[in-house]
C-alpha cells in the first residue's frame, strides 16, 4: 500500500477531496486567520465600481438628452452668402427710416428711394424681397448676425465700417449743401464769397456741418440750432442767410420755397457715397450687386430713381408729414 510519505505510517492515509471540499476548506482557513474583512472589502469595492459606472451612464444619458433639446431647438438666424440666398428665394433688406432714403405712408406701406432699389435688385434676382428697418447704428450689427442678407440704407462708405462688411461700389451719393436766402445771398458764386462777416449761417450744433463752418468760413458768424426744424425755420424767416446741412433738406427747402430760397452753389460742399453692404467672405455676392449697379446706371433706372427721389417733391404726397420734420441722421 502507498501512504503519504510525511503521514505516519500508524495512521490511514487521508482519502482524496472533491473539489467542492478543497474550496470548502480554503473558505474555512481564510475565516480562521482573520481574512474574512478583505473579502468583504472586495464586496465593497464591487459595489463603489458599480456605483461609478451607474453615475457615468446617468451623466451619458444626460448629455445625449441635451443634444437632442439643442438640435431641436429654433435655431438663431445666420449669415447667408449669395447662393444660399438665392435657393432660399427671398432676399432680406436692411433700411433706416429717413425721408426719402426709405419712410412709412399713413398705412405703414414702406416707400423711398431703398425701398425701389430693394425691390427692383430682388426682382432681377428673380426673388422675393423682405425689408427690415433699423436704426442706423443696428444695421452693421444685424448683418453680421444673418438677421438680414443686405444694407441698402443711404449707408456711406467709411474705412471704420468696411472692417465689419463689405462695401459695393457707389450707387448713390449725399454731401453737405447750403440753402441760402435769395435776396440776401444774391451775389454770392463760390464758397469763399461767404466767408464774410456779413453772412450769419446756420447749423445744427456739434454736427458735420458746424465744424466745417468752422474750419473753412472762419469770418462768417455760425448759429447752431437744436435740430433741422428750427434750423429752417430761422432760414424762411430770414433770421440767418444761409443753412448749411446734408442734403436732401436743402434741396427741399428750396423747391418748397422756391420765391426765397435756392442752392446758390452748383456742388455739394463735401460729398459721402453710399454703396451696399455685404457680410465679409461672399466675393460673389460683390460681384453681382457691382455688376447690377453698372448696369442700371446704364440704362438710366438709378439716374431716374434718384431724380425722382432727391430732385423733386412728386411723391410727397404719399406721406403724412413734410419731407424736412425730420433732423438729419449721420449715415
Amino acid at each position: 500500500m502507498i501512504t503519504n510519505r510525511f503521514v505516519p505510517s500508524y495512521l490511514p492515509a487521508a482519502a482524496p477531496r472533491s473539489i467542492e471540499q478543497t474550496v470548502r476548506a480554503g473558505d474555512e482557513k481564510c475565516e480562521r486567520k482573520g481574512l474574512r474583512r478583505r473579502t468583504n472589502r472586495r464586496f465593497h469595492m464591487s459595489q463603489v465600481v458599480s456605483g461609478k459606472a451607474s453615475s457615468m451612464r446617468s451623466a451619458i444619458l444626460s448629455l445625449g438628452l441635451a443634444a437632442l433639446l439643442a438640435a431641436t431647438a429654433p435655431q438663431p438666424a445666420s449669415a447667408r452668402a449669395l447662393q444660399q440666398v438665392l435657393l432660399g428665394g427671398t432676399l432680406r433688406v436692411g433700411v433706416a427710416l429717413y425721408v426719402p432714403w426709405a419712410a412709412r405712408t399713413a398705412n405703414g406701406e414702406l416707400i423711398g428711394f431703398e425701398v425701389d432699389v430693394a425691390k427692383r435688385l430682388a426682382a432681377d434676382m428673380g426673388l422675393k424681397v423682405e425689408i427690415l428697418t433699423y436704426d442706423i447704428g443696428r444695421l452693421i450689427p444685424a448683418l453680421e448676425s444673418g438677421e438680414i442678407d443686405l444694407i441698402a440704407a443711404g449707408l456711406s462708405i467709411r474705412p471704420d465700417r468696411a472692417l465689419h462688411v463689405n462695401f459695393s461700389q457707389p450707387y448713390a451719393e449725399s454731401g453737405l449743401a447750403l440753402a441760402a436766402q435769395k435776396k440776401s445771398t444774391a451775389d454770392v458764386k463760390s464758397l469763399a464769397d461767404l466767408d464774410d462777416g456779413r453772412y450769419t449761417i446756420a447749423a445744427i450744433g456739434g454736427s458735420v456741418a458746424a465744424e466745417f463752418l468752422g474750419q473753412f468760413l472762419p469770418h462768417a458768424k455760425l448759429q447752431a440750432f437744436e435740430n433741422a426744424d428750427t434750423a429752417s425755420a430761422a432760414l424762411l424767416a430770414g433770421k440767418v442767410d444761409g443753412y448749411l446741412e446734408d442734403e436732401p433738406v436743402p434741396t427741399f427747402l428750396a423747391l418748397e420755397n422756391s420765391d426765397k430760397i435756392d442752392v446758390p452753389l452748383d456742388h455739394p460742399l463735401l460729398v459721402s457715397k453710399a454703396g451696399f453692404a455685404v457680410n465679409k467672405g461672399d466675393p460673389d455676392f460683390l460681384a453681382f450687386l457691382n455688376a447690377w449697379i453698372v448696369s442700371r446706371e446704364a440704362d438710366t433706372w438709378l439716374p431716374t430713381t434718384t431724380n425722382y427721389w432727391f430732385k423733386t417733391l412728386r411723391w410727397k404726397d404719399r406721406l403724412d408729414a413734410p419731407a424736412t420734420s425730420s433732423a438729419p441722421k449721420k449715415r
